[in-house]
């Protein structure tokens, strides 16, 4: 067994994968060749995708501009997955294309509220106690 599944970290070559697989689908998708109308004038951004062991799932985590309260260009994505698979191969060579699942990326979202907690004031001051009592 790899010291990398006994940690649950993916191992470098999953995360080389994924970083293709991220790279191939934001090209589709800034070249347009998906026809849908939702996604028509949706800028995205492919944050990450994470490729499971047996590289047959890949997850997919975007950002829409302007974000995706209703998660309509998610629901696209996922409409779409078929054609963006299909598209995908040609550009990146593996035994088996993985399926494609879309999920909106709320790290964003969580590192706004983290740093809000920080700047917070009562926070602040107790980091500023704890350096002058060091």
């Amino acid at each position: 067994m790899s010291k990398s599944s006994q940690t649950g970290e993916p191992s470098l070559r999953l995360l080389r994968v994924g970083e293709n697989v991220r790279h191939a689908i934001s090209a589709i998708l800034t070249r347009g060749d998906v026809q849908d109308p939702d996604l028509a004038r949706a800028s995205v951004t492919v944050s990450e995708v994470r490729i499971s062991p047996d590289l047959r799932n890949a997850t997919v985590f975007i950002m829409p501009l302007g974000g995706d309260p209703k998660l309509t260009v998610t629901k696209a994505l996922n409409r779409n997955s078929a054609f963006i698979r299909g598209e995908m191969s040609k550009v990146v060579h593996m035994k088996y294309m993985p399926r494609l699942k879309f999920k909106l990326d709320e790290s964003f979202d969580e590192a706004s509220h983290i740093d809000a907690i920080l700047r917070d004031p009562r926070v602040t001051r107790d980091l500023e106690h704890k350096d002058e009592e060091e």
